[in-house]
């Protein structure tokens, strides 16, 4: 069993982001689509048909779009770079000679005074950042039909899991070498886990990447979308957040001399794009999965740097079936004392 289900998990290893997205969609839309197949007569197949249309319509076709205006900004951005047109040290020399007296006379005490040296260190690392968002976005164009089979191939479990996700179960859950009590509990928490996850972190994601990306566009600043962008990346990060992104431009603003474009970041960054966070994430993921801010946070650093991408949602998914594992065994250890 041990090895024919080790050959199993290889074979399909390719497309297990795929299949991980594909179980997640359908853990988020199952009460959408129940509701729809009591709405229809009990017709599972029309109900599904119409989940999956939703999907598509909400999800599929805004991300592409998304991801399309992504990879024009970058590569415009990126030949902003090359011609010149964005020029580091000029920028560079506007930002030393705003700085107060005191943070010249710093400055020119250390051996980052020439601002030459500077465009090496700073412009060369921003530069070779977008070359290689630039690259990506090409060969994102070049792996296209990987991501079509991967986009079939997650829409197609999507509607078997939505459809026959119940029958599916009832046959697979015996298997399960677990006592009937134990697996359904841990099945449960798995299932709320996903849904509070999601919720808690892409729609929070989402809305502050929107919401940064627009008061980025109001103020003016150039590649508002790869700064929303960024911002709801960063949002996934405990600890982090958007202010990784908003703050140094605040920053960049207030010491250049754009004092009311800085203040108003700073007050949109503290009061509206911060405040999403405290706001939408308790009422989103409830009481049922909270957990220590330092698992969180180190459960999807860990997440994002074995899993990439998908690792945002597999660390926490795993932090929180072992704090669940871990509190049935506590559970069971007080109701049997040895």
């Amino acid at each position: 069993v041990v090895l024919v289900t080790f050959g199993f998990a290889l074979l399909i290893a390719p497309y297990f982001g795929a299949i991980l997205w594909g179980v997640v969609v359908a853990i988020l839309f199952e009460p959408i689509n129940s509701r729809l197949c009591v709405m229809l007569g009990g017709r599972k197949t029309l109900a599904t048909s119409l989940t999956l249309l939703l999907i598509v319509a909400l999800v599929i076709l805004p991300a592409l779009l998304l991801g399309v205006a992504l990879v024009q900004e970058t590569l415009s951005i990126y030949g902003k770079f090359e011609s010149g047109q964005v020029d580091i040290v000029s920028m560079g020399h506007r930002f030393v000679a705003s700085l107060p007296s005191w943070a010249r006379d710093a400055i020119s005490s250390t051996d980052v005074s020439d601002i030459g040296s500077l465009k090496d260190m700073f412009g060369g690392g921003i530069a070779s950042g977008v070359q290689a968002l630039a690259t990506r976005a090409l060969n994102l164009g070049q792996g296209a039909l990987k991501f079509v089979a991967s986009l079939g191939v997650m829409l197609y479990l999507t509607f078997f899991l939505l459809r026959d996700g119940s029958a599916m179960g009832q046959k697979i859950l015996p298997a399960i070498p677990l006592r009937s009590a134990e697996r359904d509990t841990l099945l449960r928490h798995f299932v709320v886990v996903v849904r509070a996850t999601m919720k808690g972190t892409v729609v929070v994601a989402i809305v502050q990447g929107v919401l940064g990306g627009t008061i980025f566009w109001a103020l003016g600043i150039e590649g508002a979308l790869l700064w929303g962008v960024l911002m709801g990346f960063f949002s996934l990060v405990p600890a982090v957040g958007t202010g990784a992104v908003w703050v140094p431009v605040a920053i960049y603003l207030l010491v250049t001399g754009s004092t009311t474009e800085g203040l108003i970041l700073v007050g949109c960054g503290i009061f509206v794009i911060g405040m999403v966070d405290n706001i939408l994430r308790p009422v989103l993921v409830g009481k049922e999965t909270r957990m220590p801010d330092f698992v969180v946070l180190i459960a999807t650093l860990a997440g994002l740097s074995i899993f990439g991408l998908n690792g945002f949602i597999i660390g926490p998914m795993i932090a929180a079936l072992f704090m669940a594992v871990w509190s049935m065994v506590a559970q069971h250890r007080r109701e049997n004392p040895v």
